[in-house]
């Protein structure tokens, strides 16, 4: 394997993550739904925007620095809660938390990962951490979950919408890929009260309504970021009950293969939302130039998920690091070849959509 220091892309470090991995685990992180056309537009839809730069700009001083919820980070980018990361890397979850934390920013953990809420806090104490939600049939489970990460330190919880069940995911049949339920404390505890032997996502709830949103944000007195909507009806409805923020996303491409872009779904959600809630998107941001174009078309942050794993499986925490830190020196680069000198300074102006030939 190439050594750490010849990583110059994301692409790179994409390589590099597959030349690590078995064919099962690369089956997992790096494919999606279907024919993966969703996955691919999420790349595609950057190409559809063009950056109106500005010229004769004091850019001597530019910050990626910005705030999430009142938190700050070091750049607009977030790790995104991406499940089973110990199938990237041994160290899992917690190099993902200690490469996070060195570069400044958040790391969303999910609930099916392979290491628990309490590992991640203790891996890296003073960062900031988010816990994503998926709701099982058995709520107190969830419950159980939540009550760990809070004790924790966890600020707010993510819900994840766009799962009610698993997307057809035809490249990891292909390759055998096995969920690894005994490695995931969340699937241990949910199948340790079950009382019936579905496997492990049977085992999560198909049934969840929008009260829920409503529930989470009352009983547990944290902010309650909606994560997985890509139409402006949703962003509304995840105002109406509380959301502090939304996620445009359609799951990497994992899920509904067909499903717009997330990219092209920022500006509707945008405007149904009507700052009454923070926006992110995740999907497809590759380059710092794409951290911009999503900022100039109304979101205050990315998350990005498969380059974060990219970055575990081929250098463990430090591959963490270096992909994130990659990223925000790309995003300085095009902020101040934009005419930025922080992400606040970002606005509808510096973006058009390309007209078609």
């Amino acid at each position: 394997m190439e050594p750490i220091t010849s990583i110059v892309t994301v692409d790179d470090a994409e390589r590099a993550a597959e030349a690590a991995l078995t064919p099962e685990a690369w089956a997992y992180i790096a494919g999606g739904a279907g024919d993966e056309r969703t996955m691919r537009w999420n790349r595609e839809a950057f190409s559809e925007y063009r950056l109106r730069y500005r010229v004769l700009v004091d850019v001597t001083s530019v910050t990626t620095e910005t705030t999430v919820l009142g938190t700050p980070v070091s750049m607009p980018i977030l790790a995104a809660p991406t499940a089973f990361q110990g199938i990237a890397h041994e160290q899992g979850e917690v190099g993902t938390a200690r490469g996070t934390a060195a570069a400044g920013t958040l790391m969303c953990l999910s609930t099916v990962a392979t290491a628990t809420p309490a590992d991640v806090a203790a891996a890296a104490p003073a960062a900031p951490r988010w816990l994503q939600i998926y709701v099982f049939k058995d709520r107190e489970v969830t419950d159980e979950v939540i009550a760990q990460a809070l004790e924790v330190g966890f600020s707010a919880l993510v819900l994840t919408a766009d799962l009610p069940v698993y997307g057809r995911r035809d490249r990891e049949e292909r390759a055998g890929f096995v969920t690894p339920d005994e490695a995931v404390p969340a699937f241990a505890a949910a199948a340790a009260r079950a009382v019936t032997d579905d496997a492990a996502l049977g085992l999560l709830e198909a049934g969840l309504e929008w009260d829920y949103v409503t529930e989470l944000r009352e009983r547990w007195e944290v902010p309650v970021v909606v994560k997985g909507l890509v139409t402006a009806e949703d962003a509304a409805l995840a105002c109406e009950h509380g959301a502090a923020a939304v996620v445009v996303s359609n799951h990497g491409g994992r899920q509904l293969d067909g499903a717009i872009a997330s990219l092209h779904a920022v500006p509707e959600v945008v405007e149904a939302v009507a700052g009454r809630a923070e926006i992110y998107v995740d999907g497809g941001v590759r380059r710092g130039s794409d951290v911009v174009t999503a900022l100039a078309l109304g979101a205050r942050a990315v998350l990005v998920g498969r380059p974060v794993v990219f970055g575990l499986a081929y250098g463990g925490d430090s591959g963490v690091r270096q992909v994130l830190e990659l990223l925000r020196d790309e995003t300085e680069n095009a902020l101040a070849l934009l005419g930025c000198r922080s992400p606040d300074e970002v606005t509808a102006a510096h973006v058009t959509r390309a007209h078609p030939r």
